[in-house]
């Protein structure tokens, strides 16, 4: 198969192009005009952002909801804390200290003075209290979490029923909702909130159209000396193909998606305004096999599957060469330093080996028939399918990277791609065979292996799951993981981490495919003050909980 045809795009419909066309005329940087006038303009920009996987919006700013709107849990809502994976480093947001208790039985969080919503209340105790109640009730989770209550000095106490480390980050990280607005709703879980109240910098919804809307200032904004953009336009994509369109032409400020070969189709048409930086983050890229189906409930079979795939061409092939292929250890990025050596070096199920893989497939009793394909043990084919969203070029290419690995074994991987609502549906019901999931990310590996192989993650078919989609739970992981969260000692949970990673390599829950880059790539013809490898304040992603430190760092590029 021709690398060509592995880099086929997913399709945009002619209808968002033509609009996205129209919207776009209006945002990139105008030639020919002086400097004053230019700075003028500048001032009273939108800074640009295309979402690639969305294409149309529709007005649902609902943080709960399945097709929320991009920006949702970046400029409207905020969080206690900011954890910044490209630094390592931890930013009060909401929260100005806290204090873990020496049993690590509960986190005290000292909520900011003077932080108010958009509609001009006060943020108070009561908020976080209720969005943790709202979050239980409606996603689950938080199963350690035994109460959450307001104390004296503008504090909320977070009290667990058992030591739980983690907890920082995870409570830390939620974004927190007004419960004077959402306390109001029927049903919280459907609600549309058309017009959000958040305590974020850009709140205010405009000109709302299916391809395109924009967020104007927070008039109650907490940092209004940060505020200093007009605001942000966001358009809607059915795929990465018309989004790095819009880049390649200058015609959005900020471009977060998958770029191939972005040297020559961005940097090189302005190298002096364009730049990009793909960071090595926690997330790992994980071709998750649903375990509540055979054969993927036998670990020998999830083995050989993974030793079928090439990894050199799913990473230069699928992902440009911007990412690093996986071992048996399952981290990646900011957790190096977690990576146990001994696992690492002795790896054999994450490294290309057909002729191991065939054999363990015969020795598992997947028999090979005259024509070559393989047979399951009830006598059907041996076939299955890898669902990707249809936005997702680079994941496509991946997916059909490793159909064509896995034929040289005689098992046959059919790629779906139907919308990403329709792939994440499967995921969350149980309903797929398998997919591409992006994995957690957080300062330590706790959650990672938590959601690849903790029981306490593990969903029934039919029952929604928003992580662990591929349904594995082991005994002895779920042991350690106990032993890791009760534990504030870094050394002992290292120890701890090493154990995970052995456990990980036994029984392979799913198979890693290359370290999760944050893609992103800029313009600095309109706005200054993007973090950068020198400057590694925040990430790129616009999805991540950093972008928040983006959107209140950028300015108006002047003379």
């Amino acid at each position: 198969m021709t690398q060509s045809r592995f880099l086929r795009s997913a399709r945009i419909t002619a209808a968002g192009l033509a609009v996205g066309a129209l919207l776009l005329t209006g945002c990139a940087a105008q030639g020919g005009k002086t400097a004053g006038s230019a700075d003028a303009a500048n001032q009273n920009a939108f800074l640009t952002i295309p979402r690639e996987d969305m294409g149309t919006f529709v007005q649902n700013f609902n943080p709960f909801a399945p097709t929320v709107n991009p920006m949702v849990q970046q400029s409207i809502y905020e969080s206690l804390l900011v954890f910044n994976p490209a630094k390592g480093n931890t930013t009060p947001w909401l929260a100005t200290e806290w204090d873990v208790a020496k049993d690590g039985k509960s986190i005290t969080f000292t909520l900011r003075d003077g932080v108010k919503w958009s509609d001009g209340k006060p943020l108070v105790a009561d908020d976080v209290a209720y969005t943790f109640e709202l979050q239980k009730k409606i996603k689950g989770g938080f199963d350690y979490l035994e109460s959450v209550a307001g104390e004296a000095g503008n504090k909320v106490k977070f009290t667990f029923n058992k030591p739980w480390s983690p907890a920082l980050y995870d409570v830390g990280q939620l974004t927190i909702l007004p419960k004077h607005i959402w306390s109001t709703y029927a049903d919280p879980a459907k609600e549309a909130n058309a017009k959000p109240v958040g305590t974020g910098p850009y709140t205010e919804i405009d000109s709302f159209q299916p391809q395109s809307f924009v967020l104007k200032k927070s008039p109650n904004y907490w940092q209004p000396e940060k505020q200093k953009i007009a605001g942000i336009k966001m358009l809607a994509f059915a795929g990465n193909d018309g989004a790095n369109l819009a880049a390649a032409n200058g015609d959005v400020d900020w471009a977060p998606q998958y770029i191939p070969n972005i040297e020559k189709t961005y940097i090189a048409k302005d190298k002096d305004h364009r730049h990009y930086w793909f960071p090595p983050t926690g997330a790992m890229i994980n071709w998750q096999l649903n375990t509540t189906k055979a054969p993927f409930s036998d670990a020998e079979v999830r083995k050989a599957l993974s030793m079928a795939v090439d990894r050199d061409s799913v990473t230069k092939i699928g992902m440009s060469g911007y990412a690093k292929p996986a071992d048996c250890t399952g981290l990646s990025g900011n957790y190096e330093t977690w990576k146990d050596s001994k696992v690492k070096d002795n790896c054999t199920w994450t490294k290309l080996d057909v002729e191991g893989a065939n054999k363990l497939l015969d020795q598992a009793g997947y028999a090979k028939g005259a024509d070559g394909k393989r047979t399951l043990k009830d006598g059907k084919p041996f076939e299955f399918k890898i669902s990707v969203g249809a936005s997702s070029s680079d994941w496509l290419s991946v997916a059909n990277v490793i159909s064509q690995n896995l034929a040289e074994i005689g098992v046959t991987a059919k790629v779906d791609s139907p919308d990403w609502a329709a792939v994440v549906a499967g995921y969350e019901t149980g309903t797929f065979d398998s997919g591409i999931v992006w994995s957690a990310n957080d300062p330590s590996p706790y959650k990672y292996f938590n959601t690849s192989m903790g029981s306490s993650t593990v969903k029934p078919v039919g029952t929604k799951a928003f992580d662990n989609y591929h349904r594995f739970g082991d005994p002895k992981a779920d042991e350690l993981l106990s032993q890791f969260a009760a534990t504030g000692d870094e050394a002992k949970q290292h120890e701890i981490a090493n154990k995970l990673q052995e456990e990980y390599n036994a029984v392979a829950p799913l198979v890693p495919l290359f370290s999760g880059p944050e893609w992103g790539a800029y313009s600095d013809t309109r706005f200054t003050g993007w973090p950068t490898q020198d400057n590694p304040y925040a990430t790129l992603s616009v999805k991540s909980p950093t972008t928040v430190l983006v959107l209140t760092s950028l300015e108006p590029k002047s003379k």
